[in-house]
């Protein structure tokens, strides 16, 4: 018979030999994981601060700069700031959000004297920014049409089809750049419009399309929305710069009020990262314009139990910031003065960094830096010229050639154009 020490030794090595069991298997839980791609923008700006040269250039930034380079808090936003301080609490929001930001929201999109606001007719909920709007309706698409497809621009911002493709959505593809001109491919957009199945889902950039900046005309919009209405088509907006185009939110929002005239049931995201510098704060909206207020309650509680198992409930400074600003006439006059005042700057660097680029000789067209929109300036650089603005310049972008123009100043875009031009004088 085992002694009561040997019994006790025993127990204690089947133990000792579970535990390092367990421990080996702990370690090999996560051995097929493999260090992610570099997200393409956000390596840009990795490299440049990298980069000791002191004469380095940061063109890729999806940010707006002043004039000297340096990220900017709007006063209004400051204000508001003061406001908030101290005076209101920080308790959850519910799920679908701040109802004041989300009535302002609606408001620019739809109009401030909207009857389908009056009526009731718009299921909208506080979206986590833009992203976070795209990726709700996303999911919802999924859910209750899930034999949809989402047709998406050649090219768009990159993100999009990361959001659809998470969202398990099957995507296709619809011509919208046209390279040698730099502009619109108006026609191979309508025949891919004209040749989708009918009740087709269409993802459309409402103002200042990223990364191009090549938007239809308000003629084309027009003639857009006909052959939407032909197809029966579902046009969701992805209006990420309303206001910050042509620093007028009236005419930046011309695309969905069209779409509105000709009795259209669209989707819209909206973000004011760009447009209130509210980068951080991740504010923005969902919203669906349905049939009656019966179907708006209803695609609304779904949206919020769509948000309910991935984030609960929206961030509450951002909404407050953006209520205060767009619900007071002094605040949202200001707001108006500032969003102009970032659009004016970058419509004047997009005319200094094109009449520089012409007074040093070059061979190019440089007409479409002025002819494209918003932010980005898709310059129709190489891959290759890229690189060689990079390595012998310390001039940094993404390798599609997209220039943010918040990243070109005064002091840096004469530097800018005489590396452009020596590195495409070839071409």
């Amino acid at each position: 018979m085992a002694s009561r020490a040997g019994i006790v030794r025993w127990i204690f090595s089947r133990n000792r030999s579970a535990v390092a069991g367990a421990r080996g298997m702990s370690t090999s839980w996560w051995r097929g994981v493999e260090p992610a791609a570099k997200d393409p923008i956000l390596g840009v700006t990795e490299a440049f601060l990298a980069d000791p040269s002191p004469s380095k250039v940061n063109v890729g930034v999806g940010a707006y700069r002043d004039d000297d380079g340096k990220p900017v808090v709007l006063e209004c936003v400051r204000e508001a700031e003061r406001r908030v301080a101290g005076n209101l609490n920080m308790e959850y929001l519910p799920m679908g959000g701040s109802i004041r930001m989300i009535e302002e929201t609606l408001k620019l999109a739809y109009g401030e004297n909207s009857e389908l606001i009056k009526d009731k007719r718009i299921a909208a909920v506080q979206a986590l920014s833009g992203t976070g709007a795209c990726r709700l309706f996303a999911d919802f698409q999924k859910r209750f049409l899930p034999d949809s497809q989402i047709y998406i621009p050649v090219p768009t911002w990159a993100n999009h089809h990361n959001i659809w493709r998470d969202a398990h959505v099957p995507q296709r593809t619809f011509h919208y750049y046209h390279p040698e001109s730099r502009g619109l491919d108006f026609a191979g957009l309508m025949d891919d419009v004209k040749n989708a199945p009918n009740g087709s889902f269409f993802l459309l950039h409402a103002c200042a399309h990223n990364p191009t900046g090549v938007d239809p005309s308000e003629e084309q919009w027009r003639e857009i929305s006909y052959q939407f209405k032909v197809k029966d088509h579902f046009a969701f907006f992805d209006m990420a710069y309303q206001g910050f185009a042509s620093g007028d939110p009236e005419r930046d929002a011309k695309a969905i009020r069209i779409f509105l005239e000709d009795g259209h049931l669209i989707g819209c995201a909206q973000s004011y990262a760009k447009n209130m510098g509210l980068y951080g704060q991740r504010v923005g909206c969902l919203s669906v314009l349905c049939e009656d207020e019966m179907q708006a309650v209803a695609v609304k509680s779904q949206l919020q139990q769509i948000a309910r198992p991935m984030y609960s409930n929206p961030p509450v400074h951002g909404a407050l910031i953006v209520s205060i600003i767009l619900s007071d006439p002094d605040l949202k006059n200001l707001w108006l003065k500032e969003v102009k005042g970032m659009a004016d700057r970058i419509i004047g660097m997009r005319t200094a960094l094109r009449e520089n680029l012409e007074t040093l000789g070059s061979s190019l067209s440089w007409e479409h830096i002025t002819n494209q929109i918003g932010m980005f300036c898709y310059s129709g650089m190489t891959p290759e010229q890229v690189d060689r603005l990079r390595n012998e310049f310390h001039i940094y972008m993404t390798r599609n050639g997209r220039i943010s123009m918040a990243g070109v100043t005064t002091g840096n875009v004469g530097y800018l154009a005489n590396a452009i031009h020596e590195v495409t004088k070839s071409s």
